[in-house]
């Protein structure tokens, strides 16, 4: 316990960020990827470091996916790119509302 409570005293919490998943969320939901990120804790949980890593790894990918998205940012990136050349390919047109032609709404 400091002596001082900085952080407390600026009215900032910089270790609330650090363990976002599993601090107090609003309205007492669990935030998005708080499962994954239990799963792992649970996992890892008495195993030692250098054990955990090679016998949780399923469950940290999942964690750090759930975080970060780079699989599903992947996915989509692939999915432009094949709409972009069957566009070019004349295979596909897109719809009007696609393409900022769509008449205004009321």
């Amino acid at each position: 316990m400091p002596f001082w409570g900085l952080q407390k005293q600026l009215g900032i919490d910089v270790d609330s960020w650090l363990v976002r998943q599993s601090m107090p969320q609003p309205h007492g939901h669990a935030a998005v990827c708080h499962a994954f990120e239990r799963e792992w804790v649970e996992c890892g949980h008495g195993l030692g470091q250098t054990r955990a890593r090679r016998e949780c790894q399923l469950e940290y990918e999942d964690f750090m996916e759930c975080m970060k998205r780079t699989k599903l940012a992947q996915r989509l990136r692939i999915i432009l790119e094949q709409r972009d050349r069957m566009i070019k390919q004349g295979k596909y047109t897109p719809p009007d509302y696609h393409m900022g032609k769509e008449e205004p709404r009321p």
